[in-house]
């Protein structure tokens, strides 16, 4: 209970602020969203000891939780990360707004003229874990594409949350009365049941977008009454064809695993065709244990490396894969290797072991890369090129919201336009159906 408010009342009362709050954003211009931004953004930046000093009361608590040192980096606000959400903000604020774009148009015989227009899609609700600055990258992306924001932070960042909601919040009613109070909301409490009452919203809620490990994005689609856009993990691929130019394949295999293991769009598994394997894999592997990298191999990459560079003692280390490492993202050094039966090979592993997010051939060979590109389902397939550019400031989207291997609505990065939905515009003279 908070003022005698049971926790349904509370996210209803949240919810039903948010949804009265989309249709007041729906008014707003081009111009005054843009100009909410920029004011968003100066904002933080005049305000950074407010949030830095809110920042240290979550440090300390996390600290005194036993929170990891990995934890506690993502969690800490400085100066240099202040002046990123800023700048963010602003990037979003140059990007085309993507309300009201023509999707499709057409005249049918009788002179009935139908237009398929982008609009918002409503109320978002952004569920996160540890890094504050998602308040500002999410609640900027969802505020320009005309949504109305309920976010949804883990309590290890709560008092960093509110104070940057807070901020953007006054400086967007500076720049615009009209700015809709309950635009951009942080949920106060930190009980882990208000997820479940907020999610059975239906009414009010139209969208629901975890970010965060797999735990937390399995905890929230198996309780949630609202659609979910998700992506549970990023078991990524490389796969070298005998026809590789093995010099880039050695880039981007390097790059896909060791540029930032902890990603999502990092390589877990070095899929290698067999008619290259000797070739190819005591010399990349070499590299990768250089590199520190720990190596899971299946029985046949193992045969083909000297028995000198498995018994010497390198940065990195080998061993024998086990069934689970097909399924494995890793997030960190560590990497699974397999020999395939070229191209049908790789195909077979990646839809079957795969999670949908990224692959990636390496081939000179045209005819066998657009096969891949054709059958490999997943949300982004590239030909020549690292997995670490599924990205959506890579893919010139600016900011992005969160990476789904959906099949139904967004795919891949979620910028700007895969916030909004679409409406039919009928525009007659008296036609009626015969």
């Amino acid at each position: 209970m908070l003022g005698g408010m049971t926790l349904h009342a509370q996210m209803a009362e949240l919810a039903g602020n948010a949804k009265v709050a989309s249709r007041e954003l729906a008014k707003l211009s081009a111009r005054d969203k843009n100009c909410c931004l920029e004011s968003m953004a100066e904002a933080l930046e005049a305000n950074q000891q407010k949030l830095m000093a809110a920042n240290e009361l979550d440090m300390a608590a996390g600290a005194q939780a036993g929170l990891s040192a990995a934890l506690l980096d993502r969690l800490k606000l400085d100066a240099k990360r202040i002046a990123a959400m800023a700048r963010g903000l602003r990037e979003v604020a140059q990007l085309p707004d993507p309300v009201g774009r023509v999707l499709d148009e057409r005249t049918r015989p009788n002179g009935l003229r139908l237009r398929k227009l982008a609009t918002p899609i409503g109320v978002i609700v952004i569920i996160f874990e540890s890094r504050p600055n998602v308040t500002a990258d999410a609640a900027g992306l969802c505020f320009k594409s005309g949504n109305a924001t309920i976010l949804r932070g883990g309590k290890e960042a709560l008092n960093s949350n509110q104070a940057i909601a807070e901020v953007m919040l006054q400086a967007a009613r500076q720049a615009c009365p009209a700015y809709p109070v309950h635009a951009i909301q942080v949920v106060s409490t930190t009980e882990r049941e208000a997820i479940r009452e907020l999610l059975g919203l239906t009414q009010f809620v139209d969208l629901c977008i975890p970010r965060g490990g797999e735990g937390l994005i399995r905890a929230v689609t198996e309780c949630s009454r609202v659609p979910v856009i998700k992506h549970y993990k990023g078991v990524c691929h490389v796969y070298v064809d005998r026809s590789a130019d093995l010099a880039m394949a050695e880039t981007i295999v390097v790059n896909a695993k060791v540029q930032r293991p902890g990603v999502c769009n990092a390589m877990e598994t070095l899929l290698v065709d067999r008619g290259v394997a000797q070739a190819f894999l005591p010399f990349i592997l070499r590299q990768l244990l250089d590199l520190k990298v720990e190596l899971r191999v299946d029985a046949e990459t193992r045969s083909l490396l000297p028995q000198a560079m498995l018994e010497t003692k390198w940065g990195g280390s080998i061993k024998p894969a086990t069934e689970d490492d097909w399924y494995a993202e890793y997030l960190d050094l560590v990497l699974a290797v397999k020999v395939v039966d070229g191209v049908t090979g790789a195909i077979q592993h990646i839809n079957q072991y795969g999670s949908g997010h990224t692959e990636a051939i390496v081939t000179k060979d045209e005819i066998r890369a657009q096969r891949f590109l054709a059958e490999v389902d997943s949300a982004a397939v590239f030909w020549n090129a690292s997995t670490r550019f599924t990205d959506g400031g890579e893919f010139g989207m600016g900011a992005e919201i969160g990476i789904s291997t959906d099949k139904i609505g967004a795919r891949g990065p979620m910028g700007l336009e895969e916030l909004t939905t679409y409406k039919w515009i009928g525009l007659g003279s008296g036609q009626v159906r015969t």
